[in-house]
């Protein structure tokens, strides 16, 4: 189930869960409004194994500012409660789960 966040206290308590997909979005962004169907259909997989979380930066902006988010979608993937790799732009459903690749 994808988780929606708005702080970093509950940013944290996912990042405690596991693997993390964090999706900085906005629902005005074409890119992100494209990349959105994508990681909800990640999501609905059961091969995939990684929680996805997103941040509405409208909703968020001190989040945002906090990761040194400029441009929309930026990808985040956290392993060990770290954040591992970073990717701004659309990716497809083939490039994500590379991207979440350990």
């Amino acid at each position: 189930m994808i988780k929606h966040v708005e702080t970093m206290e509950e940013l944290h308590e996912e990042l405690k869960k596991g693997d993390v997909l964090l999706d900085f979005f906005a629902p005005w962004c074409g890119p992100c409004r494209m990349l959105g169907p994508v990681l909800e259909g990640l999501d609905a997989k059961e091969d995939f194994n990684v929680q996805i979380v997103k941040v509405d930066t409208d909703e968020a902006p001190d989040l945002a500012m906090a990761f040194n988010v400029e441009t929309i979608p930026t990808l985040f993937f956290f392993s060990e409660g770290k954040a591992v790799r970073r990717f701004s732009g659309f990716l497809r459903e083939d490039q994500v789960r590379e991207f979440c690749k350990k």
